[in-house]
C-alpha cells in the first residue's frame, strides 16, 4: 500500500474541515480533530482516521448533535456532572476540565460524570494530559451492546474500555487503555476489512458458536469478555460507573434503529482524578518509578504507553504515515 506522510497540524486542519462540513461547530470540530489526529499520530490506527467514517455517518444521519452545548452541574464538592446534550464526550470533558482540576487540587480527589454523550475514540488522549500535570486519572466508558457477559447467550455489554494514567518522576507518564472485551470493536472491523482472522476465543457468531471470522462477529455475532468471568465482572462494573452513576444509557438501552449507518454510541463516561501530590510517604512519582524499575529488573521490556510514545516521536520527526487512499478520501470529504 502506497503511503504518504502528513504533518500533525496539517492533519488536524484537514479533519477539522471535515467535521465542520458535516455540521459541527468550529469549537467541536477543533476538539475532535485534535483528538483523532493524536490517535493516528501515536499509532492507534483503530481509533484514528479509521473512525472518521463513523463520526461523519453519525453526524450525517442526525444521530449526534455536532453543535450541542454541554451543561456543567455541581453535584457535590468533589462531584461534577456534565450533560453533553446528545453531543460528543470530548467537548463535555473540555467544558469540565478546569473545574475538575480545581476541585481535585482542593479536595485531593474529584470526579466528572458525563451523560448523554457519544465517545468513539480512545480514552488515553482524555487522560494523558492530566498525568502530565501530576494527577492520577482513571476513566471508563460504555458503548453499544456487542459483548456477551460470561455465561450469557446475547450481547449486553459494550467493549467497555477502562483507562489509567499516572505521573512518574521522569515526566513520561504511565498510560494504559484497554477494552474489557476480548478486543476493540475497531480492531475487529479492521481485521474484516483486511481479510484477517481473529484470535481464538475473541467472539461468537449469530448462533453463539465460537468463531475467528471477524465478519461473523460483526454481522449478528458478538465479542466475548477478556479473561472469562473476571473480565465480565470488570465490564459490568464499567456499565455501572459509566451509565448508572453518570445518568447515561447502558450499552443495551439506546435505540439508533432510526439512524441507519450511525456508529457512535449514546452512553456515558466517568473520569476520576486524584492529586498525586497528596500521596503519603515519598513523592508518588518516585514510588511509581521504584515499581517500574523492579518490573524492568524482572525482565519487562515494554511498559504501558511506550509504544505510543515511540510512534509519536517517529510521527513528529517524519510526519504521520497515512495510506495514500486514506489521505485522498479525507481530502475528498473536506472538498465536498
Amino acid at each position: 500500500m502506497a503511503v504518504s506522510h502528513i504533518a500533525f497540524p496539517d492533519l488536524v486542519a484537514l479533519l477539522e474541515a471535515i467535521f465542520v462540513r458535516f455540521g459541527t461547530s468550529r469549537q467541536v470540530a477543533a476538539i475532535l480533530a485534535d483528538n483523532c489526529a493524536r490517535c493516528e499520530r501515536d499509532g492507534a490506527k483503530s481509533h484514528g482516521v479509521f473512525r472518521m467514517k463513523g463520526y461523519t455517518d453519525s453526524l450525517a444521519t442526525g444521530w449526534v448533535d455536532g453543535r450541542a452545548e454541554p451543561v456543567l452541574e455541581e453535584a457535590a464538592a468533589g462531584f461534577l456532572r456534565v450533560d453533553a446534550q446528545n453531543g460528543f464526550a470530548q467537548p463535555a470533558l473540555a467544558l469540565g476540565r478546569d473545574v475538575l482540576i480545581e476541585k481535585t487540587r482542593a479536595n485531593g480527589i474529584a470526579l466528572l460524570a458525563i451523560r448523554n454523550s457519544h465517545h468513539l475514540s480512545a480514552l488515553w488522549p482524555d487522560l494523558e494530559p492530566f498525568a502530565e500535570q501530576g494527577f492520577i486519572a482513571l476513566s471508563t466508558v460504555n458503548s453499544f451492546a456487542c459483548t456477551v457477559p460470561h455465561g450469557g447467550q446475547s450481547a449486553v455489554f459494550g467493549t467497555n474500555p477502562i483507562a489509567f494514567a499516572a505521573p512518574t518522576r521522569s515526566g513520561e507518564p504511565v498510560v494504559f487503555d484497554m477494552a474489557t472485551s476480548s478486543m476493540a470493536n475497531g480492531d475487529v472491523q479492521i481485521a474484516a476489512r483486511e481479510g484477517n482472522q481473529l484470535p481464538a476465543g475473541a467472539g461468537v457468531d449469530s448462533n453463539g458458536n465460537p468463531t475467528t471470522d471477524p465478519s461473523a462477529v460483526l454481522n449478528g455475532g458478538a465479542l466475548l469478555p477478556f479473561g472469562g468471568h473476571k473480565g465480565s465482572s470488570i465490564s459490568m462494573m464499567i456499565e455501572l460507573l459509566s451509565a448508572a452513576l453518570t445518568g447515561g444509557n447502558y450499552s443495551f438501552e439506546f435505540d439508533w434503529s432510526g439512524h441507519p449507518g450511525a456508529a457512535t454510541p449514546l452512553t456515558g463516561q466517568l473520569i476520576i482524578l486524584i492529586d498525586a501530590a497528596r500521596a503519603g510517604g515519598a513523592p508518588f512519582g518516585v514510588r511509581a518509578e521504584t515499581l517500574i524499575d523492579e518490573m524492568a529488573s524482572a525482565g519487562v521490556k515494554r511498559f504501558p504507553g511506550q509504544h505510543r510514545f515511540a510512534a509519536r516521536k517517529r510521527s513528529d520527526a517524519e510526519g504521520i504515515a497515512l495510506g495514500v487512499d486514506d489521505l485522498n478520501w479525507l481530502e475528498a470529504l473536506a472538498a465536498d
